[in-house]
């Protein structure tokens, strides 16, 4: 089986970057911490309480899962400082009466070190890369207390008291840095003329809940669906399916396979929640995975224009992660031997672990045949909306569904008699090297069908 490794890929944006940005990140929790600590009044949100209770809860299950979270506060790299059950709900605590911020960490020379988008994932971070963490973030019991939290968590993100770090000041979403970021891949256009705005001559452009800044529609003319002006020739194009960062390409995806193998193989058995229904039609095809950042576009777009077969969103976990031995050689922001963020390391893996949504589309031209979009969620940013249903019948560029608060990773799933050419900014069309970190601009030109 041809294997393309696994991409040695930057954070985009959802996790620190480097040590620095961690410790920085981590001492900003603390500072809060420590000024709620001088209250003595304060008590624990609902929220927290609720899933502190579910974690604690007698249970039948050894080992038990509050017993799994001092096992692996034992387990954690030396650079974990978070010791003990009680500082992870005051941590909690924290994020969850706020918005997400855009956070700037420095580095030990006050630089700054790029943005962080996601701050549970800090807290979970060193606790996944451990024996018991694998254990625990998988266990069924977790996922659900974790879920009513999250939830607690995106209700409050669609509350006007959540646009208030829709800003131009410091950790606003319209800083200076955070504008920066946020049009760093829109070519000759600024966010105004990108994104829909409903007031886009107001500092916060008018939209009335942090979630609908994040889950922002963009401007028609801004990304229109990739057309050579030839409908023959178009008929055999795919287009991207999100705006994202190339990770990786697979083929001959086999029905059954190991993920524990360092290439972190795909198994399209478990990627598609073990539905034989659909699984036969992928046996022996192509996977192309690519991930979104925390400044990216996040609405899923048809890639080809057909009917939709099946949609569903499959529950999963939310911070599970393969232990590894950290950074690899090469890694792009880490020294080798890291042990942070192996969520981004192991998203291959994500695709049949994580929450996600499975669309199946029967492509109208059969060169290109069944296609299915799986959006993959990770961390705290697992919420997959649909916006289509079994037998809708959809155009190219038509709109998917989303991911509220972020999203990771995306995949398309190809049939093996599609004998696909993907673009020269994807794949090398002398070597066949897959060009690992190249953005490409959701509806542009993905690959063509022969």
């Amino acid at each position: 089986m041809k294997h393309n490794k696994t991409a040695l890929i930057e954070y985009g944006g959802w996790l620190p970057s480097t040590r620095e940005a961690h410790e920085s990140l981590f001492n900003q929790l603390t500072n809060k911490f420590s000024a709620r600590r001088v209250d003595e009044t304060w008590i624990h949100t609902p929220a927290v309480t609720e899933f502190a209770n579910a974690i604690t809860a007698p249970s039948d299950c050894e080992p038990k899962m509050i017993d799994l979270f001092n096992q692996s506060f034992a387990q954690a790299a030396p650079q974990n400082e978070i010791k003990d059950f009680d500082l992870v709900l005051h941590m909690l605590d924290i994020v969850v009466a706020e918005p997400p911020g855009f956070i700037v960490p420095r580095d030990s020379d006050g630089n700054p070190t790029g943005p962080v988008g996601v701050p549970f994932s800090v807290i979970f971070d060193l606790l996944s890369n451990t024996a018991a963490g694998y254990d625990l973030f998988r266990r069924p019991a977790f996922n659900i207390a974790m879920k009513k939290l999250l939830n607690s968590w995106a209700g409050y993100l669609q509350t006007p008291d959540s646009t208030k770090t829709l800003t131009n000041s410091d950790g606003g979403w319209f800083s200076k840095p955070a504008l920066e970021a946020l049009e760093r891949n829109l070519g000759d256009l600024d966010f105004n003329s990108t994104y829909i705005c409903p007031k886009p001559e107001q500092v916060n452009r008018g939209y009335l809940s942090w979630d609908e800044f994040f889950t922002r529609e963009v401007q028609p003319n801004a990304r229109p669906v990739h057309s050579s002006h030839n409908p023959v020739i178009d008929a055999d194009i795919i287009v991207s399916a999100c705006e994202s960062t190339v990770l990786r390409i697979e083929h001959n995806i086999r029905l059954h396979d190991q993920f524990w193998l360092k290439g972190q193989k795909y198994s399209l058995y478990d990627m598609l929640d073990r539905d034989n229904t659909f699984t036969v039609a992928f046996v022996g095809g192509t996977v192309y995975q690519a991930f979104l950042g925390v400044a990216d576009y996040h609405r899923w777009r048809s890639p080809v224009s057909g009917k939709i077969k099946n949609a569903v969103v499959v529950p999963g976990t939310y911070f599970a992660a393969l232990p590894d031995n950290g950074a690899e050689d090469g890694d792009p922001d880490y020294a080798p031997g890291a042990p942070y963020d192996p969520l981004v390391r192991c998203q291959p893996w994500l695709t049949q672990s994580a929450t996600r949504a499975l669309i199946y589309i029967e492509s109208d031209n059969p060169k290109i045949g069944m296609v299915c979009f799986i959006g993959v969620g990770m961390g705290e940013v697992s919420t997959c909306a649909l916006s289509v249903k079994a037998g809708d019948e959809v155009k190219k560029g038509a709109e998917l569904g989303m991911f509220h608060f972020g999203g990771s990773s995306h995949v398309l799933l190809f049939g093996p008699d599609a004998k696909l050419t993907f673009n020269e900014n994807i794949v090398d069309s002398k070597t066949g090297k897959v060009k690992v970190n190249t953005h490409i601009k959701v509806l542009s030109a993905l690959a063509q069908a022969s």
